[in-house]
Protein backbone atom coordinates (compact mmCIF):
# COMPACT_ATOMS: atom_id res chain seq x y z
CA UNK A 1 0.00 0.00 0.00
CA UNK A 2 2.83 2.40 0.91
CA UNK A 3 4.63 1.71 -2.36
CA UNK A 4 1.45 2.19 -4.37
CA UNK A 5 0.75 5.50 -2.63
CA UNK A 6 4.36 6.57 -3.15
CA UNK A 7 4.18 5.79 -6.87
CA UNK A 8 0.89 7.64 -7.11
CA UNK A 9 2.42 10.67 -5.37
CA UNK A 10 5.46 10.61 -7.67
CA UNK A 11 3.20 10.36 -10.69
CA UNK A 12 1.21 13.39 -9.60
CA UNK A 13 4.43 15.29 -8.80
CA UNK A 14 5.97 14.57 -12.19
CA UNK A 15 2.75 15.46 -13.98
CA UNK A 16 2.55 18.75 -12.08
CA UNK A 17 6.22 19.47 -12.79
CA UNK A 18 5.70 18.84 -16.50
CA UNK A 19 2.80 21.30 -16.57
CA UNK A 20 4.92 23.86 -14.69
CA UNK A 21 7.70 23.41 -17.20
CA UNK A 22 5.26 23.80 -20.07
CA UNK A 23 4.26 27.18 -18.63
CA UNK A 24 7.85 28.42 -18.28
CA UNK A 25 10.25 29.74 -20.89
CA UNK A 26 14.05 29.60 -20.85
CA UNK A 27 16.46 31.29 -23.23
CA UNK A 28 20.09 32.41 -23.31
CA UNK A 29 21.49 35.88 -23.90
CA UNK A 30 24.96 36.36 -25.37
CA UNK A 31 26.29 39.84 -25.94
CA UNK A 32 29.30 41.78 -27.22
CA UNK A 33 30.92 38.71 -28.79
CA UNK A 34 32.97 40.73 -31.32
CA UNK A 35 33.66 37.55 -33.21
CA UNK A 36 36.77 37.15 -35.32
CA UNK A 37 38.54 34.09 -36.72
CA UNK A 38 41.71 35.64 -35.37
CA UNK A 39 40.44 35.24 -31.80
CA UNK A 40 42.75 32.49 -30.49
CA UNK A 41 40.53 31.86 -27.45
CA UNK A 42 37.42 31.60 -29.67
CA UNK A 43 35.13 32.75 -26.87
CA UNK A 44 32.01 32.32 -29.04
CA UNK A 45 32.77 28.67 -29.69
CA UNK A 46 33.19 28.04 -25.95
CA UNK A 47 29.90 29.78 -25.18
CA UNK A 48 28.05 27.81 -27.86
CA UNK A 49 29.46 24.52 -26.57
CA UNK A 50 28.32 25.42 -23.05
CA UNK A 51 24.84 26.54 -24.14
CA UNK A 52 24.36 23.32 -26.10
CA UNK A 53 24.87 21.40 -22.84
CA UNK A 54 22.07 23.29 -21.08
CA UNK A 55 18.53 21.90 -20.83
CA UNK A 56 15.30 23.40 -22.11
CA UNK A 57 16.84 26.41 -23.89
CA UNK A 58 14.23 27.60 -26.41
CA UNK A 59 16.46 30.07 -28.26
CA UNK A 60 19.54 32.31 -28.02
CA UNK A 61 19.55 36.07 -28.45
CA UNK A 62 22.76 37.88 -29.46
CA UNK A 63 22.34 41.46 -28.23
CA UNK A 64 24.79 43.32 -30.43
CA UNK A 65 28.47 43.95 -31.13
CA UNK A 66 28.49 40.56 -32.76
CA UNK A 67 31.62 41.05 -34.87
CA UNK A 68 35.04 42.52 -34.22
CA UNK A 69 35.22 44.45 -37.48
CA UNK A 70 32.55 45.97 -39.71
CA UNK A 71 32.93 43.63 -42.64
CA UNK A 72 30.45 41.34 -44.47
CA UNK A 73 32.93 38.44 -44.24
CA UNK A 74 33.12 38.80 -40.45
CA UNK A 75 29.33 38.65 -40.29
CA UNK A 76 29.31 35.55 -42.50
CA UNK A 77 31.86 33.91 -40.19
CA UNK A 78 29.85 34.85 -37.11
CA UNK A 79 26.70 33.31 -38.58
CA UNK A 80 28.58 30.15 -39.54
CA UNK A 81 29.81 29.76 -35.96
CA UNK A 82 26.43 30.63 -34.40
CA UNK A 83 24.71 27.99 -36.52
CA UNK A 84 26.47 25.37 -34.38
CA UNK A 85 23.85 26.09 -31.72
CA UNK A 86 21.30 23.32 -31.23
CA UNK A 87 18.46 25.83 -31.07
CA UNK A 88 17.23 28.90 -33.00
CA UNK A 89 19.01 32.20 -32.50
CA UNK A 90 18.19 35.85 -33.11
CA UNK A 91 20.45 38.84 -33.63
CA UNK A 92 20.41 42.47 -32.48
CA UNK A 93 22.65 45.08 -34.11
CA UNK A 94 25.25 46.86 -31.98
CA UNK A 95 27.47 49.88 -32.58
CA UNK A 96 30.34 47.66 -33.81
CA UNK A 97 28.26 45.84 -36.42
CA UNK A 98 27.27 48.32 -39.13
CA UNK A 99 28.74 51.15 -41.17
CA UNK A 100 27.37 52.27 -44.56
CA UNK A 101 30.81 53.41 -45.64
CA UNK A 102 32.26 49.91 -45.12
CA UNK A 103 29.72 47.95 -47.20
CA UNK A 104 27.70 46.80 -44.22
CA UNK A 105 24.66 49.00 -43.75
CA UNK A 106 21.71 47.93 -41.59
CA UNK A 107 19.88 46.89 -44.75
CA UNK A 108 22.80 44.74 -45.89
CA UNK A 109 23.19 43.25 -42.40
CA UNK A 110 19.54 42.10 -42.43
CA UNK A 111 19.91 40.87 -46.02
CA UNK A 112 22.85 38.61 -45.09
CA UNK A 113 20.98 37.19 -42.08
CA UNK A 114 17.96 36.46 -44.24
CA UNK A 115 20.12 34.79 -46.90
CA UNK A 116 22.12 32.60 -44.50
CA UNK A 117 19.39 31.64 -42.05
CA UNK A 118 16.45 29.76 -43.63
CA UNK A 119 14.12 30.56 -40.72
CA UNK A 120 15.05 34.24 -40.62
CA UNK A 121 12.16 35.93 -42.44
CA UNK A 122 12.66 39.50 -41.23
CA UNK A 123 13.44 42.16 -43.81
CA UNK A 124 14.20 44.84 -41.21
CA UNK A 125 16.50 45.16 -38.21
CA UNK A 126 13.47 45.83 -35.99
CA UNK A 127 11.32 42.73 -35.77
CA UNK A 128 9.07 40.62 -33.56
CA UNK A 129 8.89 36.92 -32.74
CA UNK A 130 6.85 34.89 -30.29
CA UNK A 131 7.61 31.88 -28.06
CA UNK A 132 5.15 30.15 -25.71
CA UNK A 133 2.83 33.13 -25.75
CA UNK A 134 5.57 35.67 -24.91
CA UNK A 135 6.21 38.34 -27.53
CA UNK A 136 9.80 39.46 -28.12
CA UNK A 137 10.73 42.77 -29.77
CA UNK A 138 14.17 43.29 -31.31
CA UNK A 139 14.79 47.04 -31.37
CA UNK A 140 17.65 48.80 -33.09
CA UNK A 141 19.40 51.84 -31.62
CA UNK A 142 22.57 51.81 -33.72
CA UNK A 143 23.81 54.34 -36.28
CA UNK A 144 25.22 53.18 -39.61
CA UNK A 145 25.92 56.57 -41.22
CA UNK A 146 28.04 58.07 -38.44
CA UNK A 147 28.61 55.11 -36.08
CA UNK A 148 29.32 55.78 -32.44
CA UNK A 149 29.11 54.22 -28.99
CA UNK A 150 26.07 56.26 -27.91
CA UNK A 151 22.74 54.63 -28.60
CA UNK A 152 20.09 56.54 -30.53
CA UNK A 153 16.54 55.27 -30.99
CA UNK A 154 15.09 57.30 -33.84
CA UNK A 155 11.60 58.72 -33.57
CA UNK A 156 10.23 56.30 -36.17
CA UNK A 157 11.69 53.36 -34.21
CA UNK A 158 10.01 54.53 -30.98
CA UNK A 159 6.77 54.96 -32.92
CA UNK A 160 7.17 51.42 -34.27
CA UNK A 161 7.57 50.09 -30.72
CA UNK A 162 4.52 52.06 -29.55
CA UNK A 163 2.29 50.90 -32.43
CA UNK A 164 3.29 47.26 -32.09
CA UNK A 165 2.84 47.20 -28.32
CA UNK A 166 -0.76 48.17 -28.99
CA UNK A 167 -1.16 44.91 -30.94
CA UNK A 168 -0.35 42.73 -27.91
CA UNK A 169 -2.24 44.26 -24.96
CA UNK A 170 -2.85 40.91 -23.26
CA UNK A 171 0.55 39.32 -23.90
CA UNK A 172 3.81 39.76 -22.03
CA UNK A 173 6.46 41.59 -24.04
CA UNK A 174 10.25 41.37 -23.62
CA UNK A 175 12.43 43.84 -25.53
CA UNK A 176 15.94 43.03 -26.76
CA UNK A 177 18.29 45.83 -27.75
CA UNK A 178 22.00 46.57 -27.59
CA UNK A 179 21.80 49.92 -25.81
CA UNK A 180 20.29 50.14 -22.29
CA UNK A 181 17.71 52.83 -21.59
CA UNK A 182 18.62 52.88 -17.89
CA UNK A 183 22.43 53.12 -17.65
CA UNK A 184 23.82 50.20 -15.61
CA UNK A 185 27.08 52.04 -14.95
CA UNK A 186 28.58 55.52 -15.24
CA UNK A 187 30.02 55.94 -18.71
CA UNK A 188 29.04 59.00 -20.71
CA UNK A 189 30.48 57.50 -23.90
CA UNK A 190 27.98 54.63 -23.76
CA UNK A 191 24.82 56.52 -22.75
CA UNK A 192 21.69 56.39 -24.88
CA UNK A 193 20.82 59.75 -26.41
CA UNK A 194 17.54 61.20 -25.07
CA UNK A 195 15.82 57.98 -23.94
CA UNK A 196 12.96 59.83 -22.20
CA UNK A 197 10.35 59.51 -24.96
CA UNK A 198 11.10 55.82 -25.43
CA UNK A 199 10.76 55.24 -21.67
CA UNK A 200 7.44 57.10 -21.65
CA UNK A 201 6.15 54.82 -24.42
CA UNK A 202 7.12 51.70 -22.45
CA UNK A 203 5.58 52.98 -19.23
CA UNK A 204 2.17 53.56 -20.78
CA UNK A 205 1.93 49.91 -21.83
CA UNK A 206 1.27 47.37 -19.08
CA UNK A 207 2.56 44.47 -21.20
CA UNK A 208 6.29 45.37 -21.20
CA UNK A 209 8.00 43.20 -18.59
CA UNK A 210 11.72 43.63 -19.36
CA UNK A 211 14.28 45.40 -21.54
CA UNK A 212 17.39 43.24 -21.98
CA UNK A 213 20.61 44.69 -23.37
CA UNK A 214 24.42 44.59 -23.38
CA UNK A 215 26.93 47.30 -24.41
CA UNK A 216 28.17 48.57 -21.01
CA UNK A 217 30.16 45.43 -20.18
CA UNK A 218 28.54 44.88 -16.78
CA UNK A 219 25.92 42.61 -15.25
CA UNK A 220 23.16 44.67 -13.73
CA UNK A 221 19.42 44.49 -13.02
CA UNK A 222 17.17 47.36 -12.05
CA UNK A 223 13.39 47.61 -11.99
CA UNK A 224 12.01 51.03 -12.97
CA UNK A 225 8.26 51.71 -13.07
CA UNK A 226 7.55 47.99 -13.06
CA UNK A 227 9.89 47.17 -15.95
CA UNK A 228 13.04 45.11 -15.41
CA UNK A 229 16.07 46.63 -17.14
CA UNK A 230 18.77 43.98 -17.44
CA UNK A 231 22.29 44.53 -18.76
CA UNK A 232 24.72 41.67 -19.40
CA UNK A 233 28.52 41.52 -19.58
CA UNK A 234 30.38 40.32 -22.69
CA UNK A 235 31.15 36.74 -23.62
CA UNK A 236 32.66 34.33 -22.65
CA UNK A 237 30.04 34.78 -19.94
CA UNK A 238 26.35 34.73 -20.83
CA UNK A 239 22.97 34.67 -19.12
CA UNK A 240 20.33 32.00 -18.84
CA UNK A 241 16.99 33.74 -18.37
CA UNK A 242 13.85 32.00 -17.13
CA UNK A 243 10.37 33.43 -17.41
CA UNK A 244 8.31 31.55 -14.84
CA UNK A 245 4.59 31.21 -15.55
CA UNK A 246 5.24 33.18 -18.71
CA UNK A 247 1.64 33.81 -19.77
CA UNK A 248 0.48 35.18 -16.42
CA UNK A 249 0.02 38.93 -16.01
CA UNK A 250 2.88 39.01 -13.50
CA UNK A 251 5.54 36.46 -14.52
CA UNK A 252 8.73 35.96 -12.56
CA UNK A 253 11.93 36.69 -14.50
CA UNK A 254 15.00 34.99 -13.08
CA UNK A 255 18.48 35.27 -14.58
CA UNK A 256 21.72 33.42 -13.95
CA UNK A 257 25.14 34.50 -15.21
CA UNK A 258 27.15 31.59 -16.58
CA UNK A 259 30.93 31.94 -16.62
CA UNK A 260 32.69 29.95 -19.34
CA UNK A 261 36.35 29.12 -18.95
Amino acid sequence: MFMRNLLSFLGIFLLTASFALAGDLRFAQVTDVRYSKLDKDNALSKVITDINKQKNIEFVIFTGDNIQKVNPEYLEDFIKEAKKLNMPFYVVIGDKDVNKHKDLSKKEFAKILKKRLPNYRHSDVNYIFEKKGVVFFVVDGSKDVIPGTNGYFKENVVEWVDANLDLYPKKNVIIFQHFPLIPPAKNENYMTFKPEKYLQVLEKHNNVKAVISGHFGVNNEETVNGILHMSTAPSPSYRIIDIIDCTSSNPTIWAEVKEVQ
